[in-house]
């Protein structure tokens, strides 16, 4: 697998990962709109204005994600692994290469991330890697069905 930044050619192919608006909003956050044109996925992921990443394999798009500073803290968003690619650790190696880049790049040694509760798989993930839940330190009540999660460092 090969970590890089996110290409326009990959976006047809992670679009068809979102097949309704539950999916979509799960992964892109409650204001994403459903049904999505090609301009509004890419205006609603912040595709322009947020480091993107993405693992390839194969010559196909294998997971997506996206890594920014939020609180002090490097802050992983709308990850996602290929619905014909998880459970072979893609989502795993996605996260420690944006934190990589990450800590690089902000100096921190710190990660958060929301998830929705109702993505057992994810949290699941989440908490191998070292993450725990905690209190989101800003009022949001846009993201009161999201668990916050932060990591001090991530598990081997």
């Amino acid at each position: 697998m090969k970590f890089q930044r996110f290409h326009d050619s990959q976006l047809p192919g992670l679009m068809t990962w979102f097949r309704n608006a539950d999916e979509t909003r799960t992964w892109g956050g409650p204001p994403f709109r459903f049904p999505f044109t090609e301009a509004t996925f890419r205006e609603d992921a912040k595709l322009s204005s947020l480091p993107t990443w993405s693992l390839v394999g194969d010559g196909q798009l294998a997971a997506f994600g996206q890594c920014y500073l939020r609180v002090g803290r490097c802050h992983f968003g709308r990850l996602a692994v290929s619905p014909k690619l998880r459970g072979h650790g893609h989502g795993t190696t996605l996260i420690r290469e944006q934190a990589r880049w990450g800590s690089a790049e902000f100096g921190v040694d710190q990660y958060s991330l929301f998830v929705i509760a109702s993505n057992p798989r994810a949290i699941a993930l989440y908490r191998r890697l070292g993450f725990s839940e905690m209190p989101y330190p800003e009022p949001s009540p846009e993201l009161e069905t999201f668990i916050y999660m932060v990591a001090t460092k991530l598990a081997p």
